[in-house]
């Protein structure tokens, strides 16, 4: 069975904590907007694709907690609420606007059972379109190369099998790469934690290091190609990912190495002409002082903890989607292949 970080049981949602990871595994029972809400906010889900997935799970429990007085009108505070959870993750407002056009006209329990449908839907296709993704992301890596990635992108961060993480379990399920190289992933360690405990799961080789090290493994020939996920993809292809992700993309470029972002269409935000309009959320500084609350630094250090940073579209290979692939992506790149995907957008 493919692993999974969310369980939707009809009248509850159920999360992997991932805050616990990878020395204990505990899932949490959830039956309230407000519980989902803080647990995105708090970490106990993270990653784009399942960020949005559980935000629609949660509007369909605000709604079964209304009964039969709900409308649109009375989850308007829920989506609210959700919305407010993490502002960087466009997979979140996608997810809510698909809930919010199919509460149009419907009211208790009719509204209740069309809220399940589409939240399951946004499930279930999103774990399709992973897949998608794969197919499209491994002919581009370089044969028998060892490929860099940042971050969590797996089943963890996703409806299942995962976007950068995807491409690289499907490359190595084909026998196209000889293994992985996981960055740590400050301060939250999702590299360490979770994407070096997910490939181990499906045994693909694969070599964790401190996310300093990535420029000497480049200089010494170690790294093929880059590979990470997005939260946020502009119109001019700028794309907001984990903290850490700028420095890769200029180390791969200054090195020759290829370097590709691999995340679904609903990451792309057309309405956003460049980075420099994305809200890069900033969170509590004790994630810098401490590790899984271990002081490490002094308690009163200042602190500047932004949870992503942007790379300008000039400095990724290529933007793989489940629809295709943007080669150098610019502001007519984008707009071309926006416009092949219209329907579906």
């Amino acid at each position: 069975m493919e692993l999974t970080a969310l369980r939707w049981r009809d009248d509850r949602l159920e999360l992997l904590d991932q805050r616990l990871l990878p020395a204990e595994t505990r899932w949490l029972t959830l039956q309230t907007a407000a519980e989902v809400a803080a647990a995105i906010h708090d970490m106990v889900v993270r990653g784009a694709p399942a960020i949005g997935i559980s935000a629609a799970y949660g509007v369909v429990l605000a709604a079964q907690g209304l009964g039969d007085t709900a409308s649109a009108d009375q989850l308007t505070p829920a989506v609210s609420l959700l919305a407010a959870s993490r502002p960087t993750a466009v997979n979140l407002f996608w997810a809510l606007e698909r809930m919010q056009r199919t509460m149009a006209g419907l009211n208790g329990t009719a509204l209740i059972d069309a809220l399940a449908r589409e939240a399951q839907r946004i499930h279930e296709d999103d774990r399709a379109m992973n897949h998608r993704m794969a197919g499209f992301g491994v002919p581009l890596l370089p044969e028998n190369g060892r490929i860099y990635t940042h971050c969590n992108t797996g089943a963890l961060a996703t409806g299942g099998h995962g976007t950068a993480l995807g491409v690289l379990r499907s490359a190595w399920a084909a026998g196209r790469i000889r293994g992985v190289i996981a960055g740590e992933t400050r301060p939250w360690m999702q590299g360490s934690r979770l994407t070096s405990w997910e490939l181990m799961q499906d045994g693909v080789p694969v070599t964790l290091v401190a996310d300093s090290s990535a420029g000497h493994l480049m200089q010494r020939g170690e790294v093929q190609a880059v590979i990470v996920g997005a939260d946020r993809i502009t119109a001019n292809g700028d794309t907001a990912n984990k903290i850490g992700t700028y420095s890769l993309a200029v180390l791969a470029r200054h090195h020759g190495i290829p370097f590709y972002v691999a995340a679904p269409l609903s990451t792309i935000d057309p309405a956003l002409p460049n980075g420099d309009s994305i809200v890069i959320e900033e969170r509590d500084g004790n994630e810098v002082r401490c590790i899984q609350g271990m002081p490490i630094a002094p308690a009163e250090v200042p602190v500047f903890n932004p949870a992503f940073d942007v790379t300008p579209g000039e400095l990724i290979t290529a933007i793989i989607t489940e629809h295709g692939v943007i080669h150098r992506p610019d502001t007519d790149t984008m707009a071309a292949y926006l416009a092949t995907v219209r329907d579906v957008h």
